[in-house]
């Protein structure tokens, strides 16, 4: 059957195809998807979940296939960083049943993160990595990947980038093949299993080298890395990886050269690399274009082969300073790379330099990220600037560390307030190193909820054990919000299929830290006042739980809090709200003279006032509290007889202030 599909579903449906049993992973784009669409469909004899973060999920998949089962793990390039320290250790100890590794890289940083290139994990931990260049290819590279693992006895890293992850493609796929029924393997085999005494492990390693040999054999036989040899002796050679390969014909058409001409070698998996089939390349061509995004792993060990063969040609890449190691490859990049490499010169066909072309990117207006319409972390930012005056202390005088996810999104305009953001639980981890630096104001550390449960309750244990005198503001808003609305240990039951809540507020208390308050971000005066009384009080760790659901999630089950409204007789529009809380349900309209009682003779066209979005506000009044005139209105504050709204914040339906 033919399908329209992205990378990460043709993954989702090629490890369907092959029998996966068990799918776990984190979520983070480029590489959600895959288990988003998992989770989409009835797959009775699997199991899918999130995971707390990726160490786990690979631990869980790595259980999973040591028992003789296929499993999979999906993750963003940096979640590699997260799994590794298991994942080197089992990469020594091999697998039983398939286990295959989804990463997804992400080259022109388009989710944000470090420009991480997965090749140089798979090579340290000696692990074959297939690349499919499309979705096709893709569906049928996952279904090889629990193939080469099982007749090797390895983990093997399956690696999209960014634009093979997300794009559509039309593609043919077969219904999916049920797990096979297979005995669980329990097998006590220290000498396997185990790190204990350094023969062991010199043992396993030479055993994990040997792994990676017999899957070049593997790889080989079965003609994955595809090599075509065209035109004649001393012509030019292609040597592409990945997404970079989908540019090559294309960019063949652009400077005027014909497919027929160039010789051309597909790399699908270029760890191990493809020494028998790049030997045939280099002894045919007198150059060669080396084609891969990121790091030049692939050209460095073309160069060493050509040395050791005695090539004499020139090799085109990164390391000669002409294709870039940082960003996406493009058709521009690619065209630049083979006119080098073809000795032509420098412009495309109609005369014009491809620097004239202008980028998107220099096109787009400015448009700084900011949280949605009701988003309940927009308080939270409010409040912690508020409690920071409340203090006694200057905007730039307090650190507030900031973490991943929606969360750091406080960075920006209107509320400039997070300092930095470095990986998954690293906020508390700075702010403690700046108390410990000698920094005489507070310290402010900042993270989401999921963040919270996958790296940042090792920090704040380490912060409680030492009684460092800090704040940490933990934002729950009951899902991991920013790559999608996936669900994390915090999210209610109710939304958790077959899962269970497990809430925060009573796993914080129980670390023992000096002060813990759960506040309702919506709530802006209590919830400055929580603050505010943190950071004057630096006797060590005070929390401050700031808990309401995302506003996407409950917009979606129709939630409303209320409804804002603007009176424009009132209005001045010093615009008060719109600059301090950035709310993208407000706007600025023109008043017509009837509004204001007036003939329409009288109008104005100068006369303008704040308008709401009603379909994007849910009433959450936030921007009610910074009118000088009152022209904006609240209808549940009123009901409330003009009393601050407290509810029930929660999103598993527990929430309270203290």
């Amino acid at each position: 059957m033919r399908r329209i599909v992205t990378g990460n579903q043709a993954i989702a449906l090629g490890a369907l195809r092959a029998g996966v049993r068990v799918v776990t992973g984190y979520p983070g784009t480029p590489s959600t998807g895959c288990i988003t669409h998992l989770l989409s469909l009835d797959l009775p004899g699997r199991h899918v979940e999130w995971s707390t973060n990726e160490k786990v999920a690979f631990e869980i998949a790595a259980g999973a296939a040591w028992a003789g089962q296929r499993a999979m793990v999906t993750m963003k390039m940096s979640g590699v960083n997260v799994a590794f320290d298991a994942l080197i250790s089992i990469a020594y100890s091999g697998t039983n049943g398939g286990l295959v590794i989804y990463v997804a890289d992400d080259p022109g940083v388009t989710a944000g993160m470090a420009e991480q290139d997965t090749r140089g994990f798979a090579r340290m931990a000696d692990l074959p990595i297939l690349e499919p260049a499309d979705a096709a290819e893709a569906y049928a590279l996952a279904q090889d990947a629990f193939a080469l693992s099982e007749a090797v006895g390895t983990p093997v890293f399956l690696r999209l980038t960014t634009a093979t992850a997300l794009a559509h493609s039309s593609i043919e796929v077969d219904e999916p093949t049920p797990p096979a029924e297979r005995d669980v393997i329990l097998e006590k085999e220290i000498g396997r299993y185990t790190k204990a005494g350094s023969a062991i492990c010199r043992v396993q390693h030479a055993r994990l080298i040997e792994r990676l040999e017999r899957a070049g054999d593997w790889i080989r036989e079965r003609g994955l890395n595809r090599r075509a040899l065209a035109g004649d002796p001393g012509g030019l050679g292609i040597l592409s990886c990945g997404a970079a390969t989908a540019y090559v014909t294309e960019a063949l058409d652009a400077v005027g050269l014909s497919g027929a001409d160039v010789s051309i070698l597909r790399v699908s998996s270029s760890n191990p690399f493809p020494a028998t089939e790049a030997t045939a390349l280099l002894a045919h061509c007198g150059a060669v274009l080396v084609l891969e995004e990121l790091e030049p792993y692939v050209e460095r060990d073309l160069i060493v082969l050509a040395r050791a063969v005695g090539f004499s040609g020139q090799i085109v890449g990164k390391l000669d300073g002409t294709l870039p190691r940082i960003g996406e490859y493009s058709l521009d990049v690619v065209r630049e790379g083979l006119r080098v490499a073809a000795g032509l010169p420098s412009g495309d066909q109609t005369g014009e330099p491809s620097s004239t072309v202008l980028s998107s990117a220099a096109l787009a207006a400015s448009r700084p990220i900011t949280v949605c319409a009701g988003c309940p972390h927009r308080g939270t930012y409010l409040a912690i600037e508020a409690a920071i005056r409340a203090a006694g202390f200057a905007k730039d005088e307090v650190m507030v560390t900031g973490d991943i996810g929606c969360t750091i999104l406080g960075m920006n305009p209107p509320f400039d307030l997070l300092w930095n953001e470095v990986s998954m639980g690293s906020s508390l981890g700075i702010a403690q190193g700046y108390a410990h630096a000698g920094l005489t104001t507070p310290v402010v550390a900042t993270i989401g909820d999921s963040t919270f449960f996958h790296g940042g309750i090792p920090g704040l244990v380490n912060a409680i054990q030492h009684r460092v005198p800090l704040t940490l503001i933990v934002m729950d808003n009951g899902w991991t919000a920013m790559t999608g609305m996936q669900t994390n240990p915090g999210t209610d039951e109710a939304r958790q299929a077959g899962g269970r809540r497990v809430d925060l507020e009573p796993v914080v208390r129980a670390l023992g830290p000096e002060r813990v308050t759960v506040v309702d971000p919506y709530d802006l005066a209590t919830t400055t006042s929580a603050i505010a009384e943190s950071l004057t009080d630096q006797d060590g760790v005070g929390v401050v739980i700031a808990r309401r659901e995302c506003a996407i999630q409950a917009g979606r089950r129709g939630v409303r809090y209320g409804t804002v409204t603007v009176d424009p007789e009132k209005c001045i529009l010093c615009m008060q709200c719109l600059k301090i809380t950035g709310c993208p349900a407000l706007s600025i309209r023109r008043v017509e003279s009837t509004e204001l009682g007036e003939s329409p003779e009288g109008d104005s066209p100068g006369r303008r006032a704040i308008e709401v979005d009603q379909d994007l506000c849910n009433g959450c009044g936030l921007c009610v509290s910074f009118c000088p005139t009152d022209a904006l209105g609240d209808s549940r504050r009123e009901s409330l007889g003009g009393e601050s709204r407290q509810g029930d914040p929660s999103p598993g339906g527990k929430g309270r202030s203290t």
